[in-house]
């Protein structure tokens, strides 16, 4: 069984928080909103909690987990080294939609960092995440609260579509603001690394650092280890077959399949059509519309994709690892 609580975005009860972290507490899994997407939480101190995490969403080991903590305070004390640049950017962005990457320490359960020396520590925005892992005293593990490789959720009500049965209790504070993961980025080196695209960019990061930012645009398998979270070449992706195109490609949409414009418009001739114009609003609405096309049974969904440009960076990297370009 799983149980729903819905608690108010800014003002969560604090006895729904309770509960919920005492499930926490028992190694249970609790799933709720940050700004990014639903998480699935577990007590990233419990190996047996955390080990549930995996096997809910049939996740690879090999994916490691993010450690969400309360404060700045709270990730240093968590963290085996804080590194300057760790420090100036947890100053100038945190709460907010980024990770970063640091050494762990022996307390958290081995499992959170798939085998790696290193962890990745976020602060989320939302009063209801924040309050949740304060109620609990120790950083909750959270990946997407989905099956593994299916578009991320970011209402509740994806959560129920997944892992009903799976998650022991669903905290719905509505949907999410920023609709895609966060930013990650390695700090655990001389040179800040940036692992998977996010809500932040990379030029927002050099500007935070005072330096340059390499960009580690990774594809692996599920087989080989991954040094951040969302760099598999699948990902993301809806349970019907899908398909890219850049702008300009003929496409040969059928009357079958559902059209999925990201970007500035252009002329379509499917009979389903979605447009996606706006990089901060396309972000936020990606995962639900991919998953509404889904629900609709199309032959295949057809994705043109957004301009090669910085501010379309991340919503390219989500479409890139959901879909495949055509025979």
């Amino acid at each position: 069984m799983t149980t729903l609580h819905r608690v108010d975005r800014d003002a969560p009860e604090a006895a729904v928080l309770m509960t919920a972290a005492d499930v926490l507490g028992e190694g249970e899994l609790v799933a709720f909103a940050t700004e990014t997407v639903y998480g699935l939480g577990a007590d990233a101190t419990q190996p047996d909690a955390v080990a549930k995490i995996f096997a809910s969403k049939g996740r690879p080991q090999t994916n490691p987990l993010i450690a969400h903590v309360a404060s700045v305070e709270m990730a240093r004390a968590w963290a085996g080294a804080w590194p300057v640049a760790a420090q100036r950017i947890a100053e100038a962005l945190w709460p907010g939609p980024i990770t970063l990457i640091v050494p762990r320490v022996d307390a958290l359960a081995p499992a959170v960092s798939a085998g790696l020396d290193t962890v990745g520590l976020r602060v989320p925005a939302p009063a209801v995440a924040r309050g949740l892992i304060e109620a609990l005293g120790r950083p909750v593990a959270a990946p997407s609260a989905n099956r593994s490789e299916h578009v991320s959720p970011t209402t509740a009500q994806h959560v129920l579509d997944d892992l009903r049965g799976r998650v022991h209790t669903v905290l719905d504070s509505g949907p999410t603001a920023v609709g895609i993961e966060s930013t990650v980025v390695d700090v655990s080196g001389p040179t800040p690394r940036l692992l998977r695209r996010g809500p932040v960019s990379a030029q927002a990061l050099e500007a935070v650092v005072g330096g340059a930012v390499v960009v580690v645009d990774a594809h692996v398998d599920g087989a080989t280890a991954q040094s951040s979270p969302g760099q598999s070449v699948r990902h993301y992706a809806p349970d019907v077959p899908t398909v890219r195109f850049e702008r300009g490609q003929p496409r040969g949409v059928g009357p079958a399949d559902a059209l999925l414009v990201v970007g500035p418009a252009v002329e379509s001739g499917a009979a389903a059509v979605v447009m996606l114009e706006e990089p901060d609003g396309a972000a936020r609405a990606l995962y639900a519309t991919l998953r509404q096309l889904e629900a609709r049974s199309p032959n295949r969904i057809v994705i043109v994709m957004p301009p090669r440009t910085a501010a379309w960076a991340a919503v390219r990297d989500r479409l890139v690892r959901a879909s495949v370009t055509p025979a």
